[in-house]
């Protein structure tokens, strides 16, 4: 009993151990859009129901977790496309309503988003 504990115990740190958050640079953006998500004033549709964009950040960020605990992320578009896209538990593609507007695919939302950040960032580069 006590062996198969301690075998239990190393499985699961040598699980965390391999689990690898985004890279700085990469948290960096997800975090910007993260923010931009909930600050936008925009509705955030997950299997059928519409959330606020606070509680569409506190999800994925969420997913976000468990995707860097099983190591399948690496850049904000990764993160896009394997968590912020789809429903897991449905398949259903997740959509972002913004006042005025008629709602997109959120994975088409947050790329867009993505695009702009980074238009500002190498704006304000020094060169």
């Amino acid at each position: 009993m006590r062996t198969a504990f301690f075998t239990l115990l190393f499985s699961l740190v040598t699980i965390s151990a391999n689990a690898a958050p985004l890279p700085p640079a990469a948290r960096a953006e997800v975090d910007a859009l993260m923010t931009r998500l909930q600050s936008s004033g925009c509705e955030f549709n997950r299997n059928g129901s519409w959330y606020s964009g606070a509680e569409a950040k506190a999800h994925l960020l969420k997913k976000l977790d468990y995707l860097e605990g099983k190591d399948l992320v690496k850049t904000a578009e990764q993160f896009i496309e394997k968590g912020a896209s789809t429903s897991s538990a449905s398949g259903k593609a997740y959509l972002v309503r913004c006042a005025g507007k008629a709602s997109v695919e959120s994975g088409q939302w947050l790329k867009a988003e993505l695009q702009q950040l980074r238009a500002v960032r190498a704006a304000s580069s020094p060169r």
